[in-house]
């Protein structure tokens, strides 16, 4: 099935360059496109997309608020940033918002696609060196994103595999590393998202510097 995207961008130019972009890819169709964060959060309850492509500086409701009334909805719609700023003050504020995802629109092209598939399939696009460093950003702010509390009902093989998403590693390189089924691995993955409440891999890497089973670099 063709993974459903909503563009969202007050320039219609890029719009229409992404559109463009998505058209080639067999495995991606764009379901909708707007100009304005309030737009983009009407669109999303009416097409339901599984990727919102969303930048952030827009009139009126900014990228930022529209991201947080889409997560906050609680539906399966993910939300990947496209943006030309890449500052930590708005990657901070993306994630804060329910963001799975933070790209910059100078990336390749073949990039963006690959991150659109990689939000779809429930990851998160976050670099394993950027993710600890905004983790050790979050825990000294006031502000950070939602946290699991403890590790209710984790077994000791999902503690593991815990470790290892808090540590930056793909779902197999966790197989690789406890010598498991990369499926195996996905399903422990799986298992680690409904126990925690996590939405996305950026939130079990959040567990798991919360549980203390990964320290922040300095």
């Amino acid at each position: 099935m063709s993974v459903r995207v909503l563009l969202v961008d007050d320039q219609p130019l890029v719009r229409a360059g992404l559109r463009v972009l998505i058209a080639d890819a067999r495995d991606l169709t764009v379901v909708g496109e707007a100009g304005t964060g309030a737009e983009a959060v009407r669109l999303v309850r009416e097409v339901a997309p599984d990727v919102v492509l969303m930048d952030l500086r827009m009139p009126g409701t900014d990228g930022i608020a529209a991201t947080r009334a889409i997560t906050a909805a609680g539906g399966p719609t993910r939300v990947l940033v496209l943006t030309t700023f890449d500052d930590d003050e708005h990657v901070h504020a993306a994630l804060r918002a329910g963001a799975s995802g933070f790209l910059v629109k100078d990336m390749a092209l073949e990039e963006i696609l690959g991150a659109v598939r990689v939000v779809a399939a429930g990851d998160a696009l976050i670099a394993p060196g950027v993710t600890r460093r905004l983790i050790a950003e979050f825990a000294r702010r006031p502000d950070p994103l939602p946290r699991p509390r403890g590790l209710p009902g984790v077994t000791d093989r999902e503690r593991e595999v815990l470790t290892l998403v808090g540590r930056g590693l793909s779902n197999a390189e966790i197989a690789a590393e406890l010598v498991i089924s990369p499926a195996t691995a996905k399903a422990h993955v799986a298992r680690l998202f409904t126990k925690l409440d996590a939405r996305d891999r950026v939130h079990l890497v959040i567990a798991a510097f919360d549980a203390g089973l990964v320290a922040p670099s300095r």
